[in-house]
């Protein structure tokens, strides 16, 4: 039989072996991580588990982005703790399904393309920041349960352990790729502490992972306008942070894989998958960097290693908890900070000397908020205003003005540059209304009017024209600038408009 089927009619050729092992992978990666975050938000380790099961499934079937990973996330646990803390676990579920209408509802307002909007830098940051969040999030594995460092014979296996985890996941690609090194490493660590019974921590020892099917389950809370005013701020942000930071992990994936996913479609698949959370028991996610990285690196780039993923973490909580809580958290430390290394834009620091010092600044401003916080969606919220208040200042000091008088003794101005809310002031210092000539022309052949500043610019301009007796010509305004000009009638009075050939291009075209 041939080993490549296409699978949910999915155009990607898939390898049975390679998204099956791998899905086996990442499930074993999934279980800390989302007990660790249910831990965080202060709910039971099942309500991380159910979530990082549903939203796997439903996102891996449904989503954008074959070969991405979805489940419970220490960026929604940041998020909704304040909620558990304060109103329990009902409050918390009744929430996630709200997030999850409002991640539907962006997705079919396609608002997806909005990631166009994040710079580059802002993505070395966040993602350079993800990567030390995920390597200083491993070092509590080398501490007692008093909080302090380890030491002697316990620190030492420990380390061993790591070390021997990692060499096996970095070296056993440079000898064959038939079967994943992560996986790889995860059985020889559990096979050499369960041998020779090596006394270490396992995963049992952070929390029991045993239960059942995730049980359905309608949120216990009044349905009244005061509860909806004190969810809606929580489900507002997070829905936000789930949507950034799925849709900047499909973005970075799209680079790895050099294809490209569909950013409104994971939106969709998001929100479904939090809505079904929400009724399952869960405590709702979004995508995660690090799995997903697990599973590409791994070779998988179709829907079944997410599948897989999904289901064998179900299998594992229904039928191998007693198993699984025996695999050493050593092993799981040493893929997680594989992955930390392996997430880390290392090409950032490389090319640190040839980008504009406003870039650095922000990838640095990013990666701190997200380090210092632990809020993704607000790191990349500050890097994304920065940067445009940045390209705002350099496109305002870009704006100019070619002056010459023909034959007929008409001044003309030749405007280039953008004139908009930040090259206003600049702009008007271009014109000497006082000493011009009667007649004036104002060609926009290589500018353009922007916003309503701009076109409260041209107004004053124009008045100050028309006290003195003066007359003003508006030449070579693009459709959209002529647009902006006759919806501003009652606050512009402009002598003449002509635009006989030119035309500025527009985002229509």
């Amino acid at each position: 039989m041939n080993k490549y089927i296409n699978l949910f009619n999915f155009s990607q050729k898939v390898n049975y072996k390679t998204e099956v092992l791998s899905g086996l992978t990442v499930a074993l990666a999934l279980i800390p991580e989302a007990v660790a975050f249910a831990f965080m938000a202060e709910l039971s380790p099942l309500t991380g588990l159910y979530a990082a099961f549903v939203m796997g499934l439903i996102t891996a079937i449904l989503g954008g982005r074959p070969g991405m990973i979805s489940g419970a996330t220490g960026a929604v646990a940041v998020v909704i703790v304040a909620l558990s803390q304060s109103h329990g676990v009902e409050y918390v579920l009744a929430t996630v399904i709200l997030a999850g209408l409002i991640q539907v509802t962006a997705g079919f307002l396609r608002l997806g393309k909005l990631m166009r909007l994040v710079p580059h830098p802002v993505i070395f940051g966040f993602v350079n920041g993800l990567a030390l969040i995920i390597f200083s999030s491993q070092l509590d594995q080398f501490k007692d349960k008093s909080d302090n460092w380890l030491t002697g014979s316990e620190l030492y296996i420990l380390l061993g352990l790591v070390l021997l985890t990692m060499l096996i996941i970095w070296g056993l690609p440079k000898i064959t790729k038939v079967f994943p090194s992560t996986l790889a490493a995860i059985l020889v660590v559990f096979g050499i502490v369960f041998f020779f019974d090596i006394d270490t921590r396992s995963v049992g020892d952070i929390a029991s992972i045993k239960g059942g099917f995730p049980p359905f389950h309608v949120p216990a809370i009044p349905l009244t306008w005061d509860t909806l005013v004190l969810i809606f701020p929580y489900a507002l942000i997070m829905a936000g942070v789930g949507l950034i930071e799925s849709l900047l992990t499909l973005n970075i994936l799209d680079e790895i894989t050099e294809t490209r996913g569909r950013g409104n479609k994971e939106a969709v698949a998001q929100g479904v998958a939090n809505i079904f959370s929400g009724f399952l028991s869960g405590m709702g996610g979004c995508a995660m960097l690090g799995q997903s990285l697990i599973n590409v690196s791994n070779g998988a780039r179709a829907r079944l290693s997410g599948i897989v993923a999904a289901i064998m973490l179900l299998v594992f909580i229904m039928f191998g908890a007693s198993l699984v809580e025996q695999l050493p958290m050593a092993a799981l430390t040493g893929l997680m900070i594989m992955v930390a290394i392996g997430t880390f834009e290392w090409a950032s620091l490389r090319t640190i000397k040839r980008m504009p010092r406003s870039d650095i600044f922000v990838m640095f401003l990013v990666t701190i908020v997200t380090i210092v916080l632990h809020n993704l969606a607000l790191a990349v919220v500050v890097g994304v205003i920065i940067s445009a208040l940045v390209f705002a200042w350099d496109n305002a000091k870009r704006i100019r003005a070619r002056k010459h008088i023909d034959d007929k003794g008409t001044k003309h101005y030749e405007i280039y540059g953008p004139l908009f809310f930040g090259s206003v002031t600049a702009f008007n210092e271009k014109f000497d209304v006082t000493d011009d000539p009667d007649e004036v022309i104002i060609d926009f052949a290589e500018s353009r009017v922007v916003d309503m500043s701009a076109i409260e610019a041209l107004n004053k301009l124009t008045e100050r024209y028309q006290k003195v007796g003066k007359i003003v010509h508006l030449r070579h305004l693009s459709p959209d600038c002529r647009r902006l000009l006759q919806n501003a009638e009652q606050i512009i009075d402009v002598n003449v408009i002509e635009d006989p050939t030119y035309k500025v291009a527009t985002d229509s075209v």
